[in-house]
């Protein structure tokens, strides 16, 4: 998804870089989802079962365009 690309791009540009290697591995789970459970994350439908990667997706969701 299109959509996916751009939410998980940002984050890549603008967080990565400074995560930790434990939000970098939640990251890399989130990334090895299929795309409608993430897009589920992403939009509030769902919620992860790990706390990390609920502050993964808060992260995400925060970012501005």
């Amino acid at each position: 998804m299109r959509e996916l690309d751009v939410l998980l791009t940002r984050y890549l540009d603008r967080v990565w870089a400074t995560a930790s290697p434990s939000e970098r591995d939640a990251f890399l789970q989130l990334v090895e989802l299929q795309d409608p459970d993430l897009f589920g994350y992403l939009v509030g439908r769902t919620t992860p079962a790990e706390e990390s990667q609920r502050a993964i997706i808060a992260c995400i969701r925060q970012l501005e365009p």
